[in-house]
């Protein structure tokens, strides 16, 4: 989930900037994406590195998906999608001096390690880049204590994280409500538990299992069914993980897809990436953090940390300084032996912290144009180094950048309780946190043929109206809507002008809509001909080649319809050049999911980042990661039984905008996590029945 273009971690705004407030209109076109990947086949022994982490010293000539010299990367890849064109604004002007964490003594003693050079710009006040240097020094110096590490002390060391963690849930909650405008007893404050202490209980659970398969000597593979996909693909069903997942996410699976070529033993042999060789030499990397869902940064530091053996100094997004005291005590098990520090600041303190030299790596969550200004600068200078291909940044880097989500739906025969369920679901898609979302629905590709089109329409229309009232609290947002105005002035707005509905006909003028991550309550709808597969292939068709990036896609289907498409569905899943993929769910389950991957399709370049480079989570820490799916229930219960489809026993499910309990069963699911109290269980499931 990205921070759109106003991202304070930009070293610098192109100079095309948009100040807050205006409505500069997005570019009329956008980039195509080309042809789907090749099928070379991938090297997972190559190297232990997770993620595909581009070297800006590598070729990247053209906007071609070549690729960058990493091992994650096949040899052949897809043309990105094109990036969302998107307005920004200035650099923030917060300063913070990071806050003082004691150090204490490491398991074993390191090395003393020379103080880090500075970097030579930007000027900073003499106590910033002090503490900057102090938190770098730290992270130096507990890069040489992770590597003497065994597996078993690793685990231990989690496990005190995961206790931290479930004593600081309550607050995190809390204080992630409140910065967002919702106070206590709003229905909207249980979004706060699910994409945070719950996401990032999910993860440590996740990567404490891998570690102790590898502790074992078994692999983390050990026990997942896998299967060949369509295109030839390794596909392993990592989800359910665990009996309780059965009952909580009743209905749902998930896959993880491996890219073409991989076979089963190379896949068991990579698992487990970085924690395959526990006593190599331990790397410093920095991690820019998202500033709109509060786990991003936690589950980015972590995934550093278990992939690649790279300890991190974290700045967060100013929009997240009021949770970095609760991020201090929930991650105090990683400060204390110097294996994290977490700074604050803006603009200035990123462009310090990326030209600084002590970082082996760098891992941002935010937009395109803030990646372009890291990596190639602003201006007419960074139109030269692209041209010379010279990038600014000498670092290799990985990214989550966002991007315009689809939200498929295939024509079948729905009763009017699955046109307002569904309706519901597709408003929660674009409503949930205000819509300040990388993985936010804006795009709804719908049939023109449906004989149920204008049903479904008036359904979505009440169902987007009458969803919860909440801030639209995201910086540079005012700006983002009032474009939306200037492209669409025939949209329908409602919720006192703080939500946009832009339903454009075939033939119709939807480039703004396609291309640009509006990043705030701004949904629109595109209508194609056909029904059925002739649909189906049409819609991924205008999703891969329409739509800016390739981080997620959702598809609404029936049990009878994907029944009748049989083989020609799976083919159409395959077909969609996306990393994460929601069947009848909404991509960001994909997100608060962890033993899914999470990120871009692969093939992104330097020159055409699209969506980003990388995948983060992924707690089996599998290699040559492709894609994630996951598949969801048509249906609620009780609908769910005695029809064709997904058994599930689960109601509205609480992610839900319009579920009634959502926030005593978001809270409760949590405090199943954080306690495994079979008593407080069963209440949270009697709430949510009441959803």
């Amino acid at each position: 989930m990205s921070t759109p273009s106003n991202d304070p971690q930009s070293p610098a705004e192109p100079d095309t900037a948009a100040k807050p407030g205006s409505a500069t209109k997005p570019k009329a076109t956008a980039t195509r994406k080309a042809a789907a990947a090749g099928k070379a086949a991938a090297k997972p022994n190559a190297a232990a590195e997770p993620k595909a982490s581009a070297n800006p010293n590598a070729a990247a000539r053209s906007r071609a998906a070549t690729k960058p010299k990493t091992a994650a990367e096949p040899s052949t890849a897809a043309k990105p999608k094109a990036t969302a064109t998107r307005k920004a604004t200035g650099p923030a002007k917060v300063t913070a001096t990071p806050k003082a964490t004691a150090t204490r003594k490491a398991t074993a003693k390191p090395k003393a390690v020379a103080k880090p050079k500075a970097a030579a710009s930007p000027t900073l006040p003499d106590e910033v880049r002090a503490g900057l240097d102090a938190a770098i020094a730290a992270v130096q110096t507990g890069a040489r204590a992770w590597a003497h590490l065994t597996l078993g002390q690793r685990v231990r060391l989690l496990e005190r994280v995961r206790a931290s963690v479930v004593t600081c849930a309550e607050e995190w909650a809390s204080t992630a409500a409140h910065s967002k405008g919702l106070p206590a007893g709003h229905p909207l404050v249980g979004e706060e538990w699910l994409s945070g202490p719950y996401a990032v209980l999910g993860a440590l659970d996740g990567y404490l299992s891998t570690l102790r398969a590898l502790e074992k000597g078994t692999s983390p593979l050990d026990g997942v069914r896998t299967d060949i996909a369509p295109g030839g693909r390794l596909r392993a069903h990592v989800f359910p993980a665990t009996g309780i997942d059965h009952l909580l996410l009743s209905g749902f699976t998930g896959e993880v897809w491996l890219r073409p070529g991989v076979t089963l033993p190379q896949a068991r042999d990579a698992a487990g990436l970085g924690q395959r060789h526990p006593d190599a030499d331990a790397t410093v990397g920095l991690v820019l953090g998202a500033g709109n869902i509060t786990s991003i940064p936690v589950l980015d530091v972590l995934y550093e940390l278990l992939s690649a053996n790279r300890v991190s100094v974290l700045k967060v997004n100013p929009t997240q300084d009021a949770l970095v005291p609760v991020f201090e005590r929930a991650l105090a098990p990683l400060i204390e032996p110097g294996f994290l520090r977490i700074v604050r600041g803006g603009g200035d303190v990123g462009a310090f912290l990326t030209e600084h030299d002590a970082f082996a790596h760098v891992h941002i969550t935010g937009s395109a144009a803030t990646f372009d200004a890291i990596v190639w600068g602003t201006g007419a200078a960074a139109t030269r180094r692209r041209a010379a291909d010279t990038p600014l940044l000498k670092t290799p880097i990985t990214a989550e950048l966002g991007g315009v989500s689809p939200i498929i739906v295939v024509p079948g025969r729905w009763s009017d309780a699955d046109l307002r369920y569904q309706a519901s679901h597709v408003a929660t898609m674009r409503l949930h946190n205000s819509g300040h979302n990388c993985i936010a629905g804006q795009v709804v590709i719908l049939s023109r043929d449906w004989p149920q089109r204008d049903a479904f329409l008036a359904a979505l229309r009440e169902a987007y109206q009458t969803a919860p009232a909440r801030p639209v609290w995201y910086p540079n947002s005012a700006a983002k809507m009032d474009a939306a105005a200037d492209d669409y002035p025939d949209a329908t707005w409602c919720a006192d002008h703080t939500r946009a509905m832009v339903e454009t006909a075939p033939g119709g003028d939807a480039t703004a809509l396609e291309s640009t991550e509006y990043f705030a309550p701004v949904l629109g709808v595109v209508e194609l001909r056909g029904s059925g597969q002739e649909f189906l292939d049409a819609a991924v068709a205008h999703a891969n080649d329409k739509l800016a990036g390739t981080l997620g896609a959702n598809v609404l289907i029936d049990p009878d319809t994907e029944a009748a498409l049989a083989d020609g569905f799976e083919r159409a899943i395959a077909d969609l050049r996306y990393g994460g993929i929601a069947i009848n769910t909404w991509t960001g389950v994909v997100f608060a999911t962890p033993v899914l991957s999470w990120g871009a399709y692969p093939g992104a370049t330097l020159h055409d980042v699209s969506s980003g480079i990388g995948v983060v989570h992924n707690t089996k820490l599998l290699a040559e990661v492709e894609r994630s799916v996951l598949r969801g229930p048509f249906r609620p219960f009780p609908r769910s039984l005695g029809r064709r489809g997904r058994f599930s026993v689960l109601p509205k499910p609480p992610w839900f905008v319009d579920a009634r309990t959502a926030t005593p069963v978001a809270e409760g699911l949590t405090r199943w996590h954080m306690h495994h109290s079979i008593p407080g269980l069963v209440a949270t499931l009697a709430k949510a029945m009441r959803s």
